[in-house]
C-alpha cells in the first residue's frame, strides 16, 4: 500500500500557524502526512507534535514513515490513532498540554481513493463501504440498503445538497428489492438511470453528490467538526492558532459560524476575514485544491 497525498494550501496552511521552533502543534486529520511533514520542519528542534487519524491503516503507514524519516531529530512526534473530536481525551491520555495550533483538512486522502479499495469513488467498481474507521459505524452498502427510502432522499439532500434526491431514493429502493446494492458501480449505475438526461450529461457525475452525501452520514463528518468545534476554545493555548480547510459548503458554513461566535464571545479573533483559496496554479497542479476554503482563527 503508498501513501500518496498532495496536501493542499500547504504554504499558507504553515504561514497561518506561525509555525516556529519549540511549538507544540496537532494535526487532527494526519490523512498522508503532507502538511504534517512541513510542520514538523518548522517546529524541530524541541518542539512537539501530535498526529490523529481514524483510519488505522493509513495511519501505521505514515507511522513507519516517520520513524525512518525523522529518527534522531529533537522533536517529540505522537501519531495516535483516533477521532479529532475526541482531542481532549488523547491530549489527557498522552499527558500533553494545550497546543499552540491546530489544523484539520477536512478532505479525505488520495489513498483513499487510489489504494483503499473501500468505495469512495465512482470511478471504479469497488465494495461500497466509505468507512475511514473500519471497526465501527456502518457501512455505505448498509446504509443504503437497509435505510428507510424518505430518510435516505433526506440524507441525500442535507449531506449532498442533491436536487433530485427524492428521485435517487425512489430508483434506490426500487433496485435494492431486486438486488442488494452492494458495489460503487451499482450505485452509480442507480443514481444515473434515476436523474434527466441533461443531469447525466452535465459538469460533474450524477453520483458525484450521492456519494458524498453518502460519506458524510457513514462517517458522522458533520457531527465530528461541530463537537470539536464547542471543544476547541479549552483545547488550545493562549494566542493558539485553528487552522481548518473544508471542501464544501455544508463543512465552510459550520467553521464559519463557529468562528463568527468565538469572535463575539471575546473568546477569539479571526485571521482570515474570507477564505483562502488556492491559487490557479496550485489548482492547475493539484485539481482537487478548488474546492478547498482556509479558515483561520487565534485565540486571545
Amino acid at each position: 500500500m503508498t501513501v500518496r497525498h498532495i496536501p493542499v494550501l500547504l504554504k499558507e496552511v504553515l504561514e497561518s500557524l506561525n509555525l516556529s521552533k519549540g511549538k507544540f502543534i496537532v494535526d487532527g486529520t494526519i490523512d498522508g502526512g503532507g502538511h504534517a511533514r512541513e510542520i514538523i520542519s518548522k517546529i524541530m528542534p524541541g518542539g512537539s507534535f501530535l498526529g490523529i487519524d481514524l483510519d488505522i491503516d493509513l495511519l501505521e503507514k505514515i507511522k513507519e514513515s516517520f520513524m525512518k524519516d525523522f529518527s534522531g531529530h529533537k522533536c517529540d512526534i505522537r501519531v495516535e490513532w483516533g477521532n479529532y473530536k475526541d482531542l481532549d481525551y488523547i491530549l489527557e491520555q498522552n499527558h500533553l498540554g494545550k497546543p499552540d495550533g491546530i489544523l484539520l483538512d477536512l478532505g479525505f486522502s488520495s489513498f483513499h481513493l487510489d489504494d483503499s479499495g473501500r468505495g469512495f469513488t465512482f470511478q471504479k467498481d469497488e465494495r461500497l463501504d466509505m468507512r475511514y474507521d473500519m471497526t465501527s459505524g456502518i457501512s455505505a452498502a448498509e446504509a443504503v440498503n437497509s435505510t428507510d427510502e424518505r430518510v435516505l432522499a433526506d440524507m441525500i439532500w442535507k449531506f449532498g445538497e442533491e436536487r433530485f434526491s427524492r428521485q435517487i431514493a425512489k430508483a434506490i429502493a426500487q433496485s435494492r428489492r431486486k438486488n442488494r446494492i452492494e458495489t460503487t458501480s451499482q450505485l452509480a449505475e442507480v443514481v444515473a438511470g434515476a436523474v434527466p438526461a441533461f443531469y447525466r450529461k452535465g459538469r460533474i457525475n450524477p453520483a458525484t453528490k450521492t456519494f458524498q452525501a453518502l460519506r458524510i452520514y457513514v462517517n458522522d463528518e458533520l457531527r465530528n467538526l461541530s463537537e470539536f468545534l464547542q471543544k476547541v476554545p479549552t483545547l488550545v493555548a493562549k494566542g493558539g492558532i485553528v487552522s481548518i480547510i473544508s471542501f464544501h459548503s455544508l463543512e465552510d458554513r459550520i467553521v464559519k459560524n463557529a468562528f463568527a461566535d468565538f469572535k463575539k464571545e471575546g473568546l477569539a479573533k479571526i485571521i482570515t476575514k474570507k477564505p483562502i483559496t488556492a491559487s490557479r496554479e496550485e489548482v492547475a497542479r493539484n485539481p482537487k485544491s478548488r474546492s478547498a476554503k482556509l479558515r483561520v482563527l487565534e485565540f486571545i
